[in-house]
């Protein structure tokens, strides 16, 4: 066994954030059930505007009110009803949290998204993305930092027994720093901001959030140096996507948690769900590639849906978390 501690138990399962339905007592209720080493607060999407992951995110933000104009979320000059919307179903969800999981004693994960994918979807109030703006960018984060400061607290307060685990999703991240954020036009694209000031950037996210935290990347070219580097204990990722095993052994070898992406977020042709076994199989074919003892992997990996659930049916998120959280189980047991 290693010495290190890390913000969730050996064995754990968890979900990525969205699930399909607009029911979030439901959704606690099976996230309460079938992930109970480690839940995550659901983000319910088909709720529509506030609850998609921007929206429920802007609305955190601190003396930055947001707006929605033309289906696209903008900065605004004062809060409006969009906003109040988007922070009043935040303000539901943690109620019901607190409902359900008044006496809860464990990590607890919440979900927000990454000062770069904010960037790179939010627009200014006279048009075009903040990612063209490095001013604005550094604005937004700061803003963001503040706002998960609070949203960290106001878990804290309903689940006093719990310790808080901090979700970034930053989808975006490779492409802003490969310069492949199209402009609004779409005829060119905003230029690529440096690394050395992604990485500052997210760092001050994190370390005025307070709490241990991982970031969230469903896309090919994860960052895993940049993210590591900015104080992240460890990454979120889709396993099918990574194509190049060196990066994340380094990582992994260097003490990062690894979120292993690895259940199917909408089901096969035969439409079953995978089975528990055959997600364990996946996460040990990858963990014995790396070269890495088994005894570490219970500890060092928490097994998830390779993202977000949200275009699934309800049947098949649950089973999907259920398997995931079964795998869990029987990496524990090595």
């Amino acid at each position: 066994m290693t010495d290190q501690q890390w913000p969730w138990p050996a064995g754990a399962a968890t979900g990525i954030g969205s699930l399909p339905g607009t029911d979030i007592a439901e959704a606690q209720r099976i996230v309460l059930g079938e992930l109970p080493a480690l839940p995550h607060l659901p983000e319910l999407p088909a709720r529509g505007p506030g609850a998609d992951l921007v929206g429920r995110t802007a609305g955190l933000l601190v003396e930055l009110p947001v707006e929605l104009y033309a289906a696209r979320w903008r900065i605004a000059p004062r809060p409006g009803r969009d906003l109040r919307r988007a922070r009043d179903l935040m303000e539901r969800d943690l109620d019901q949290l607190a409902e359900q999981a008044e006496e809860y004693a464990g990590p607890v994960k919440v979900q927000a998204a990454g000062p770069f994918t904010l960037a790179a979807t939010l627009e200014l109030p006279l048009g075009g993305r903040v990612l063209r703006d490095p001013g604005a960018v550094r604005d937004l984060a700061g803003s963001l930092g503040e706002g998960l400061r609070g949203h960290v607290a106001a878990v804290a307060r309903r689940l006093p027994r719990a310790s808080v685990l901090l979700q970034l999703d930053e989808p975006s991240l490779p492409a802003v720093l490969a310069g492949r954020v199209p402009t609004e036009s779409g005829f060119g694209t905003h230029r690529a901001v440096e690394p050395e000031v992604a990485r500052a950037l997210v760092r001050d996210v994190l370390d005025a959030a307070g709490v241990p935290a991982l970031v969230h990347c469903c896309a090919p070219g994860v960052p895993l140096e940049l993210i590591r580097s900015a104080g992240a204990a460890g990454v979120a990722l889709d396993l099918s996507l990574v194509t190049d095993l060196d990066p994340l052994g380094e990582a992994i070898d260097a003490g990062f948690g690894l979120l292993a992406g690895v259940a199917p977020t909408l089901p096969p042709a035969s439409g079953r769900a995978p089975t528990s076994a055959g997600i364990a199989d996946r996460v040990r074919r990858v963990w014995d590639q790396l070269g890495f003892p088994r005894r570490r992997m219970a500890e060092q990996v928490v097994v998830t849906p390779a993202c977000g659930l949200a275009g699934a049916t309800p049947a098949y998120a649950r089973a999907v978390l259920a398997a995931c959280r079964d795998a869990g189980r029987r990496l524990a047991e090595e």
